[in-house]
């Protein structure tokens, strides 16, 4: 028990001179399989946000004579692609080309994580994207899960009409860095008094409740679990509250985070959903 207290102790000196930022990534280099391990088609690809560190990624070609649509994953905070590759392995079956990638500081990326710099991070890849020679950059789709999802509304709202991104799925979004983190804090009793002063050091500058509205007219569909313990169902319904039209909330009963779309129904439903936007574009031309 001591030891423990100790720990925590030092965390607390500690989180305040990091500003705290750092408790949001959990990064992993190794990689533990790649997409060949699972029999997947794929190619590394390594590219360079606008400050020079440089990152890798995976692209996974559709399995379909004809690719759908380019989906640009944007991963949670923990491990990195390998881990993550479970949660979008099933899309290039489905007709959907998959761009997955690792800020920098996760697997095979280059530098340190941040929150300034996962969203630099994350324009790069969604640039890169669109530059590869297989993408119908009308076509992109940007899917963010947990960590990702948050970042993603953000990016969305400020860059994605620039790239041409046609729709916008969040999957267990938070609301703000700040928010997350106090609520984060007060769920232990040592850190429980803290939770403002040390919620305070994060920047406020990338929150999704600050930009979700600005997604519009870009669609927005949001996943929430109603059992998510990690991040609580009421940061996406607050989010569902602030976006404008056209938006769209999809609550999984009893489902805990990114859980939702291990059902095979709700697979269909996103396939679908992401099908129509694609289409209502194309229509619109």
């Amino acid at each position: 028990m001591m030891t423990m207290v100790r720990r925590v102790c030092l965390l607390l000196l500690l989180l305040p001179l990091s500003g705290c930022a750092g408790m949001f990534f959990h990064p992993m280099s190794e990689h533990i399989r790649d997409p060949g391990d699972v029999g997947m088609e794929y190619r590394d690809v390594r590219f360079e946000a606008d400050d020079g560190v440089m990152l890798h990624a995976w692209f996974l070609p559709a399995e379909t004579d004809e690719a759908i649509g380019t989906v640009v994953f944007l991963h949670g905070n923990a491990e990195n692609v390998s881990t993550h590759l479970a949660a979008v392995h099933w899309l290039p079956e489905r007709g959907f080309h998959v761009f997955l990638f690792d800020y920098r500081g996760f697997g095979h990326s280059e530098g340190r994580p941040g929150i300034a710099g996962v969203h630099r991070d994350s324009e790069a890849a969604l640039r890169t994207t669109a530059e590869l020679e297989d993408v119908d950059e009308d076509r992109i789709v940007v899917f963010g899960q947990s960590l990702g999802a948050s970042v993603a509304i953000t990016l969305v709202a400020e860059v994605g009409e620039r790239y041409a991104v046609r729709a916008l799925v969040a999957d267990s979004p938070f609301r703000s860095y700040r928010g997350i983190a106090r609520e984060k804090f007060g769920e232990f009793w040592l850190t429980w008094p803290f939770q403002w002063p040390l919620s305070l050091t994060i920047p406020s500058r990338f929150d999704p409740e600050r930009f979700v509205a600005e997604v519009s007219p870009i669609p927005l569909l949001l996943l929430v679990g109603d059992a998510d313990r990690i991040v609580p169902p009421q940061h996406g319904r607050d989010l569902f509250k602030l976006a404008r039209p056209p938006v769209e909330i999809r609550t999984g009963e009893g489902m805990g985070h990114i859980q939702l779309l291990r059902i095979e129904s709700e697979r269909d439903y996103l396939v679908t959903w992401m099908e129509r936007q694609l289409a209502e574009h194309r229509s619109d031309q």
